[in-house]
Order: structure tokens, then sequence, then C-alpha cells
């Protein structure tokens, strides 16, 4: 480099010229008004020196020498400070969202060079990911999921949680009949659910509910359930354990492992079942307004490390045998009961039953019996003996958070009526003895799901009485269903069911599947 070229690129930090190299005493671009003044300062000093102003020119140079130093530190200082803060703002962001635009992570995607689960710590950005993951799924198949809902939901809250690999969220209608008058206190009860007519039902049924001084409902079982398999070496060893576990003495012992798992955990049973050398064992246990899945769980595993000291020729097969149970329409649930057991009931006055219900006392204690007793019999039914529990269970489960598939076996449930003084009055119950439901944890913390919890009162958890809110919720569940019962099986009798689907629970849009094609 040339003497002249070397002084103009080390003088060019003052104009902002650009260079192919930084010279060393480049300033930030943030600093070029700086620099301007530089320049202004530089050439009025040498207009002075040519007029032969020399004592202004002394002035002007200790002025410029001043600004030249102060500002130079100052830029420097400036840039120190934003490189920090520039350092730290792209620590936060990944790679892959500094190099890769969104259409480039979408064709990573669909050739299998970023997971789709990776998406959202790739990207730092849980809503980019649900668009990406959405064009890739685009791509791959065809279909561009247009009828699906993207926005609405709040997906960064719920990262790693509730659900993997989110392309969107539903929307479901939610219609809140009511008032429910239950055990002295109004409910209004949030449903979610696109069949026809089961709201307007419900609410009916809570009409004819109301009218004749409302419902009381009765908790008779609280416990969770968790059932592991172990095996032995033999039947006579797989007894030794049974009689090990069964023993009162040991029950104290066990008890206080199983309750240092959690705050909310206390247990209550363990029952055996033996079938050659495997043991099914079945703890049950209170875990307040949680369902408790997990709770139990955890206390399973405590109890299970001490029996793996005492008992080392023990074999674990699994810590989910099936004798729980979950998800399942079994006898056990039915017999012994799961999660919240149940009742509900009422009397319903005849003329209610006349003008609400519009059908008489005989025509339901009849129908109840040869279709729900009988009928059920007949098909081989395991807890089915209702009209529709399950329609109401599920449209409150979904609504407040619940876990649907838990429907199967919460909707277990056997619907009575009978006639009372001479029919005059209608006494109606439900039984329902396997309610699992709970007020924390899993999707009651979507603020959709909580709303509805709140409009219950009761949303979270119960600090004054641990669990009244979970059991509280089960029973507004179980009053619900009485009042679906009573006014279905009303519409059944009196032959109205049909018209009344016919009328408001057909499609008006024939041509959907077309527009959503």
């Amino acid at each position: 480099m040339g003497v002249r070229r070397k002084i103009l690129w080390r003088l060019s930090f003052l104009f902002g010229a650009p260079n192919r190299r930084s010279p060393p005493l480049a300033f930030p671009r943030s600093v070029r008004h700086t620099k301007l003044l530089l320049s202004i300062l530089t050439l009025v000093a040498s207009l002075l020196y040519l007029l032969g102003l020399k004592e202004t020119l002394t002035v002007i140079a200790s002025l410029l020498y001043c600004v030249c130093f102060s500002s130079f530190f100052l830029a420097k200082f400036i840039a120190f400070l934003r490189g920090k803060r520039g350092k730290k703002s792209r620590s936060r962001v990944s790679p892959l969202e500094t190099i890769l635009t969104d259409d480039e992570i979408v064709a990573s995607v669909v050739s299998g060079e970023t997971p789709s689960e990776e998406l959202e710590s790739a990207t730092g950005d849980c809503e980019r990911a649900v668009m990406i993951r959405r064009e890739a799924i685009r791509r791959v198949t065809g279909k561009g999921l247009v009828g699906l809902p993207l926005h609405g939901f709040d997906y960064a809250s719920s990262s790693g949680r509730f659900c993997e690999l989110k392309v969107g969220c539903l929307q479901l209608p939610v219609g809140v009949p009511g008032p429910l008058l239950l055990d002295g206190s109004q409910y209004y009860v949030p449903m979610a659910t696109t069949e026809g007519c089961l709201v307007a039902s419900v609410s009916r049924g809570f009409k004819a509910i109301a009218l004749s001084g409302g419902a009381s409902s009765v908790i008779f079982g609280d416990g969770i359930t968790r059932a592991l398999v172990v095996r032995l070496p033999s039947a006579a060893r797989a007894a030794e354990l049974q009689a090990f576990l069964e023993n009162p003495d040991n029950l104290e012992i066990l008890t206080e492992l199983f309750n240092r798992s959690s705050r909310f955990a206390r247990l209550q049973t363990i029952r055996c079942a033996l079938a050659g050398r495997n043991l099914y064992m079945r703890f049950r246990c209170s875990t307040q307004d949680d369902v408790g899945m997990n709770i139990i769980s955890e206390g399973v595993k405590h109890v299970l490390d001490y029996l793996l000291n005492n008992f080392n020729d023990m074999e674990v097969i699994s810590t989910s045998s099936n004798l729980c149970s979950e998800n399942k329409p079994v006898a056990v649930n039915w017999i012994e009961g799961r999660g919240k057991s149940v009742a509900c009931e009422a009397i319903i006055k005849e003329e209610v039953v006349e003008k609400v219900l519009k059908i008489n006392i005989p025509a339901l204690v009849e129908l109840n019996k040869i279709k729900n007793l009988v009928g059920s019999a007949l098909a081989g039914s395991l807890g089915g003996f209702n009209a529709q529990a399950s329609n109401i269970t599920s449209a409150i489960f979904i609504a407040t958070g619940q876990d649907p598939a838990t429907n199967v076996e919460s909707s277990q449930c056997i619907t009575m009526i009978e006639a009372l003084n001479d029919g005059k009055e209608l006494h109606v119950s439900v039984t329902l003895p396997s309610i699992e439901v709970g007020t924390v944890g899993r999707g009651t913390e979507l603020a959709p799901q909580a709303a509805c919890l709140d409009l219950l009162g009761v949303q979270g958890e119960s600090l004054e009485s641990p669990g009244a809110n979970a059991r509280r919720l089960a029973t507004i569940i179980a009053g619900t269903v009485l009042a679906g019962e009573l006014s279905l099986l009303s519409a059944l009798a009196a032959g109205h069911l049909v018209k009344s689907h016919m009328k408001y629970n057909r499609s008006s849009n024939t041509n959907i599947g077309h527009q959503i094609k």
C-alpha cells in the first residue's frame, strides 16, 4: 500500500467511507454524527490557518484535540457496550433461525434433516414452529389444514406439555345450561359438545329438578388406583409376598413409605391378586384435588424399592398391569370404584313430570326398566345401565380440562327410577362409582378450561379443605347426568326424541366436505 493510500485509509473513518477492511481507528456506524463534526472542525481549522488567524487557530486546535480525544473513547465505549448486548441477544437465537429461512426449514423437515419434534427448540418461537410444521405437512400430504385454526392458542406456555408436534388448535362450541340446584347451591355447567339438543335437554332436566326442590348428592368413595405386577420364582413365593402385603402390621410401614412421595398422597389400601407365580398389587390412595396418576405412581415406586430389598428374587414386570384399570370398562372399577364414587338423587313432583317433561310417571318407570336395566343386561353391558351418561361426562370433561379417555370408566352409571307415594312422586337416582376428575394439573391449566372451572367455583386447589374442589366437580357431573337421564328418557317415552333431533341436530351445510377439500 502506498503512503498516500495508507494515510487516506487511516483517515477514512472521519468520513465514513466504506472499505474492504476496517481501519484500526474506525468508528461504529452509530457514531457517524461524531465523524461529521470532526470533519467540519478540521475544515474550519484549515481555513483559519490560511487566513493567518494563528491565535484563533490555537484555541480551535485545543478544542479540536479535546473533542477528538473524548469522542474517540466515547465511541469505542459505546461500541463495546453494544457489542456485549449483541452477543447476548445472538446467544439466545438458534443457529437454525439465523442461518435458514422458513422455507429452508420446511424443506429440511420434509427431507427429515430436522426432526419435527425439535422445531420449537430449534427456532426459539413456538408459534413459528407450528406454522413451519403445518407447511411441511401441506407439502408432504397436499392438504393445507385450511380449516384448522392456528392463532388463539398460547403455544409458548404449553411448550413441552399437553401435546407434541402441534399444528393448531380446535374450536368447540360450549353451552352453559343452568341453574342446577344441587345440595342447596346453584351451578351453571359448561358443556363442550357438537351434538344438537344435548345442552337443551340437560337444561330441561335442570328445570324439572329445580321446580321439585333440587337434587342431593353423596360421595361414598374417593381414591385413585395403580396396580403393578411382579414375578417370583414360584407360586408359593408369590403367596408369601401377598401375605406380607396384606398383613396389617406391615401396612403401616408401607403407608409411611408411600406417603413420603407427595404431600397429596395418602395410601388407603393394597389389594392383591395372584395368577401362578405372578402377583398383582392394586394400590389405592387419595390425591386431594389432583387426579393423581403421577402422584400414585411415584408412591408405588417408593414401596417397590422397599419390597425389592426384602424380596430380592422378585422381578418387576410392569408398573401398570391393567388391574388399575384406566381407560377401560372393567368390572373392578364398577365394583370397587376408582376416583370419586358418587350417587345423586332427586324426587320429582307429578305435576312437574307432566308439565315440564311432558310424560307421566308410570311411563318413565316402565321405560327405565325395559331400556336401561333389561336392555343393557341383554347387551352384556358393564356399567352401562343408563341412557346417556357418557354424553354428559364427556362434554363436561372437555370443557373443564379433564382427560377425555377416562370417560370410559367415569361414565359407568346405573340409573334407577321408581314411583313414590302412590305414584304422586318420582324418585330418580344415578350412581357413578368411577368419576376420575381433578381441578389442578393437566388440561385444567389451559385458560379456557380454567375459566369453565372458575364458572363452577372449583378452579385450582382448595386451600380451606384439600380435595373439596375435585369432589364438588364430581358431584356436579353426577347432578348433570341425573338431569340428562330425566330429560332423555322423557323424550323417548313421549316419542319426541327423533323429531327434535331431525329439527336441531342435522347438518345445515351439505357442501361442507366439498368446501374443506
